[in-house]
């Protein structure tokens, strides 16, 4: 078995930085909607805008998400929108019930 440890390493860097309901959540919102700010997903995940902020921070320093500010609004979108193949994963996974 040929193992790209380099490949497999950005995987479980990847999967930490998401490991998460929340961020999981947020990918999925984003997955369906090209941009959302953090208003509609606090409204859309009934979540304090304060620990959401912090998650949304944090995947951007991660290069999951991307963030443009218009006004007082952030609007975030998923950087790399392969990420939305491990939540299609986790949707269909027979091992979670």
């Amino acid at each position: 078995m040929n193992l790209n440890t380099e490949h497999m390493d950005q995987a479980a860097y990847m999967l930490k930085a998401i490991s998460q309901g929340t961020r999981l959540c947020v990918i999925s919102l984003l997955s369906e909607s090209e941009e959302l700010t953090v208003s509609q997903m606090v409204e859309l995940l009934s979540c304090e805008q304060s620990l959401l902020s912090h998650h949304l921070t944090d995947m951007r320093a991660k290069g999951i998400l991307n963030c443009r500010r218009d006004g007082k609004n952030c609007y975030y979108s998923l950087k790399n929108k392969q990420i939305v193949q491990i939540i299609d994963c986790i949707q269909t996974c027979n091992c979670l019930k």
